[in-house]
Parts: structure tokens; C-alpha cells; sequence
């Protein structure tokens, strides 16, 4: 319990201390995210785009840290699961096909990556402002 504590202590300080909007900070940690779930992508294409997209570049960092390979296995079952209801298939049907196989499984990486950096972006912000406003009230 006390490394969960540690890792969430860091985190905020990492995280929700970043000098900047926090709708910046929401959208890089967002990004990265997003690239985390994805296979082949990482740290190079979340600093890319960050800078690219003009979001903060250390939390698009961080979020594709905490995806990239904490969730590969899940985000894999997730994408063949997806893309196969995307395209009215059964998973095991693609799993089965290899030719049908990259479309759909992307189509889902694509989907879930959606969703899941969606949420961090939302939950990511909700919390920083969350933090700021709490600060400011306490002074």
C-alpha cells in the first residue's frame, strides 16, 4: 500500500505541479495516453506530437510512460475485441484470419486509445483544477 501511496505522490508532484494551463497539461497527458495504448508508438512520438499539437510535452511524456507497457497485454485483447465488434466479426474470427487481422485490431487500437485518452484528459483536468482550486483556498 505504501509503494501505491508513493507512486500517486509521485505522480502529482510529476504531474499536476507542471507550470502551465491545465488544459495544456490535460490534453499532453491525454496524447499520451492515447499513443501509449498503441503498439510501436512511444515516448519519441508523444514528445512529436506534444510539440507539434502545442500541449505540454512533459505530461503527454508521463501518460505515454504509464500506458506504453503497463496495459499493452489488455489494450491488445481490448483491440481485437473492439475491431471485430466495429466490423461485425467475432474475435476469434480474426484472430483466426491473419490477412483480415490488421485493419480491424487498428480500427480498435484507434477506438480504445480514443476512449481511454479521453478519459485521462477529463479526469486530468478535472484534478489539476481540482488541486489549483484547493490551493488557492487554502491561502
Amino acid at each position: 500500500m505504501k509503494k501505491i501511496k508513493a507512486f500517486f505522490k509521485s505522480l502529482y508532484l510529476k504531474l499536476f505541479k507542471i507550470d502551465d494551463s491545465p488544459q495544456k497539461v490535460a490534453l499532453g497527458f491525454g496524447l499520451g495516453v492515447f499513443l501509449g495504448i498503441f503498439p510501436g508508438t512511444g515516448p519519441i512520438a508523444a514528445l512529436f506530437l506534444s510539440l507539434l499539437l502545442r500541449v505540454n510535452r512533459p505530461a503527454s511524456l508521463i501518460g505515454c510512460l504509464l500506458t506504453n507497457t503497463w496495459i499493452s497485454f489488455v489494450a491488445f485483447i481490448l483491440a481485437i475485441k473492439c475491431g471485430a465488434l466495429l466490423f461485425g466479426m467475432h474475435w476469434q474470427d480474426i484472430r483466426n484470419a491473419p490477412i483480415k487481422f490488421i485493419f480491424p485490431v487498428a480500427m480498435g487500437y484507434v477506438l480504445i486509445g480514443l476512449v481511454f485518452g479521453f478519459i485521462a484528459y477529463l479526469a486530468t483536468l478535472f484534478l489539476i483544477k481540482y488541486f489549483k482550486g484547493r490551493k488557492h483556498a487554502d491561502k
